[in-house]
């Protein structure tokens, strides 16, 4: 499977982390949020 993961935008909500570090690098439960895209993405294969 093959997937393309839009990670784009601003990030204004987030903005007092993403000063630091881009967005889908940004820690959600001690993992980043590109991680937690993959998981979901990895149950279908």
């Amino acid at each position: 499977m093959k997937a393309v993961i839009l990670a784009g935008g601003l990030g204004t909500r987030l903005s007092e982390e993403t000063t630091v570090r881009p967005k889908p690098m940004v820690e959600i439960g001690g993992r980043p949020i590109l991680w937690h895209i993959m998981k979901i993405y990895s149950a279908y294969g």
